[in-house]
């Protein structure tokens, strides 16, 4: 695979500090992507490291390695207004020194319009071919250095996608328009391990990319992108030794053609730009129906391959099975922090600490500790009202505690980071102690200015008192960075034998540890934990944190944002596993639940006007051949990591209707389908089922005449004996 290297150093991509350290907010006099000296001493010093080790590795093309491009910066148009002359002065800069590396690869510059000559401005975004205003110079390549396959996720999100219809879409329409290069973002998707995510960020990313967060194919978002890419290839020669001309026909229709002269090579693309309606459109004589935003391909200028709306690969559905050998016999026990007070800890400064430079990025947590002496006459009468506990905060989240008791919790969001807590609260006659417990949900990872980012409590009060409004911000603070169970890493086997453990009965108390060991679940399968019934916190397995839960956020749906959180199989033992929980609510654990995760139910849905599979066509001796027997539309299934096909779960030629996993029949079946699928698939890692009408209608009947008939598969796939 050919690699673009993203040297950065600030490369955001919801990563902690966008990938910056945090010691280097701490540098004297410091502005982060400025014409800044302190932060260019530093990217000079980092940029010349890491080519000097890539070099060292003969990694880059021209040293025979799969280096091709090397990108400085990450997206700096979105904040260059704000050091006005000192950014323009900084991009100036930043390219001549990715320049001066002398890799013998272009440098680019992403969504920079005024990258410095030779480095190359690129795009990012959904829609490149239509919004790119091109590169600066008529010399340099059109480049799409981010095409986004779906809408990365903060907690409090609803889910988010992106059809790969848009996706095909819009790859189509940019190498249609001259693009030279294309790279998706993200292909795979992944997990935010540990600490690892940026402000807010979920600990699942990219799950709805083309290869989800377990490597799983997701279906038909792999195959359709496969598939165009299959399409644009046939094209190649055209597209690199062709003129292009654009044919307006209308408004929202338009036909791009490369063809070379005194040749047979010609490809065209056919452009349908309306998002409701379908068109026909007519060239060359040809007319070619095109369905509502779409494009058709046509690598010989006459045989439409593919067309962008158009599925004819397989579907699939994720699915989430308990695995009996994890799940068998779970026994947890569990670890409460002791509150810290102003006993443990005594007043250091007159007000509270800054949170980010507290934590310095070592952990996402601070106690800060005061205490307030109230006499009767400063408490509410019997009748009246309860006092109120106001605590104003710079972000992220909270949880609050008055004379070592829990009185609640509250938070910000990826938007807006600051937050009121509000809280009744029944204080006593005498000395009151109060403990926050302060957190970061990771590190800002854009925007100017990030070294003048600040979390953390800034006010707090009391209102309702006899007395009037108590002003405890300046009242003198203690403090502590982490946890007791964070120092001691009870969420190891060694650092588990340090503390005091107890069974767990029912709801445990907030900020609490609860552990408990399990065994590996069988086969082969992507592993998950499903934490539906906990609160916010973290989670490890044999040591290695696999990232920050957090359920008792809601998305506007009224769900969590994450409910499932990736366990890697690397991460596991052939035999017994720990498992250590940190929750910070009341929450009971013993309805967590270790899950296997497959893509074992696939589908195929296709039409009887349906184009071929892209996949029937080559080129052979500079022209467009067909490489089966019967170009037809055709089902075609293939059961993922070499499982075969155990049972025809539902099939249909006729009408039929819902999607993968939820099949029915319609008004009209052939009733044969079913045993026909069976016989060409059972027992087979991948089969393929033809749209005959001869062969699906075995008594010739048609249960409904003129209409478009759909063949709707759907099988699943195992290591088992098949089922009929």
């Amino acid at each position: 695979m050919y690699v673009t290297l993203r040297v950065g150093p600030f490369i955001q991509a919801e990563w902690n500090h966008g990938g910056l350290p945090y010691w280097l907010r701490e540098v004297p006099n410091i502005i982060f992507r400025s014409n800044n000296e302190p932060f260019k001493k530093h990217m000079k010093k980092y940029v010349s490291a890491i080519i000097g080790r890539v070099k060292e590795a003969n990694l880059f093309a021209p040293q025979g390695g799969p280096i091709i491009l090397a990108q400085i910066e990450n997206e700096y148009n979105h904040i260059q207004l704000a050091y006005d002359e000192e950014g323009p002065n900084y991009v100036q800069w930043a390219a001549k020194l990715a320049v001066s590396t002398d890799t013998g690869v272009p440098w680019i510059m992403c969504k920079q319009t005024d990258a410095p000559d030779p480095v190359i401005n690129a795009c990012n975004g959904r829609h490149c071919g239509d919004t790119f205003v091109g590169p600066n110079k008529p010399y340099k390549p059109s480049i799409w250095t981010e095409n986004w396959t779906v809408q990365y996720r903060v907690f409090g999100d609803p889910p988010s996608q992106r059809s790969v219809e848009d996706i095909a879409f819009s790859i189509a329409r940019f190498f249609s328009k001259n693009g030279a290069l294309a790279n998706y973002y993200m292909y795979h998707g992944g997990t935010n391990f540990g600490r690892t995510s940026s402000a807010f960020s979920t600990t699942r990313y990219y799950d709805e990319a083309p290869l989800d967060e377990f490597g799983l194919q997701r279906e038909p978002k792999w195959s359709h992108l496969r598939d165009v890419h299959k399409a644009l290839s046939l094209c190649k020669k055209a597209l690199l030794t062709g003129q292009s001309t654009t044919t307006k026909v209308s408004q929202f229709n338009e036909i791009i053609v490369y063809e070379k002269r005194e040749s047979d090579l010609c490809a065209a693309f056919i452009t349908n730009n309306h998002t409701n309606m379908s068109t026909t459109s007519k060239f060359r004589g040809v007319d070619y129906y095109l369905p509502p935003r779409s494009i058709s391909i046509l690598p010989d200028c006459k045989t439409m391959v593919f067309n962008t709306q158009n599925i004819v690969s397989q579907h699939n559905k994720r699915n989430y099975k308990k695995s009996k050998a994890a799940n068998d016999n779970l026994k947890w026990v569990m670890f409460s922090e002791t509150i810290a007070t102003t006993k443990q800890l005594p007043a250091k400064d007159k007000t509270p600490a800054e949170l980010y430079s507290l934590l310095k990025d070592t952990t996402d947590y601070a106690w800060y500790t005061t205490s307030v002496e109230l006499g009767p006459e400063d408490l509410p009468k019997k009748n009246e009202p309860a006092s109120v506990l106001r605590i104003m905060s710079l972000g992220h989240s909270m949880l609050v505690f008055v004379n070592e008791e829990y009185i609640g919790s509250d938070h910000g969001s990826h938007e807006e980071k600051t937050f009121e807590f509000v809280k009744t609260v029944n204080f006593k006659v005498g000395v009151n102690q109060i403990s926050i417990l302060a957190a970061t949900v990771g590190l800002p990872d854009s925007g100017a200015y990030m070294e003048h980012r600040y979390a953390g409590p800034k006010s707090i009060t009391i209102l309702g008192q006899n007395s009037g409004i108590i002003d405890l911000t300046r009242n003198a603070w203690g403090y502590e960075v982490g946890l007791q169970g964070e120092k001691n890493k009870i969420f190891t086997e060694e650092g588990s034998k340090k503390v005091q453990w107890k069974n767990v009965k029912g709801k445990g108390h907030a900020l609490s540890w609860y552990k408990t060991t399990f065994k590996t679940p069988e086969g082969r399968d992507p592993v998950a934990i499903k934490m539906h019934s906990m609160g916010k916190g973290m989670i490890w397995i044999n040591g290695l944190s696999i990232g920050r839960h957090w359920m008792s956020y809601l998305s506007p749906l009224g769900e969590p944002t994450q409910s499932d959180y990736h366990i890697p199989r690397a991460f596991l033992k052939e035999k017994d596993n720990l498992l250590v929980i940190l929750e910070e609510e009341e929450k009971n654990p013993e309805n967590i639940v270790i899950q296997r995760v497959n893509r074992d139910t696939i589908c195929s849905i296709i039409k009887e006007t349906d184009p071929p599979n892209v996949k029937s066509w080559a080129n052979k001796g500079m022209k467009l051949t067909p490489v089966v027997d019967k170009l037809i539309p055709e089902a075609i299934l293939k059961c993922p990591n070499y499982k075969t096909i155990v049972a025809v779960e539902f099939a249909s030629y006729g009408d039929p209707l819902g999607v993968c996993g939820a099949f029915t029949l319609g008004k009209c079946n052939a009733p044969y389908t079913k045993q026909i699928v069976e016989q060409l698939c059972l027992g087979k890692e991948a089969c393929t089922v033809p749209l005959e009408k001869s062969m699906l209608l075995k008594n010739g009947e048609d249960g409904c005449p003129g209409v478009v008939k759909e063949l709707a598969i759907q099988v699943l796939c195992g290591t088992g004996a098949t089922k009929q």
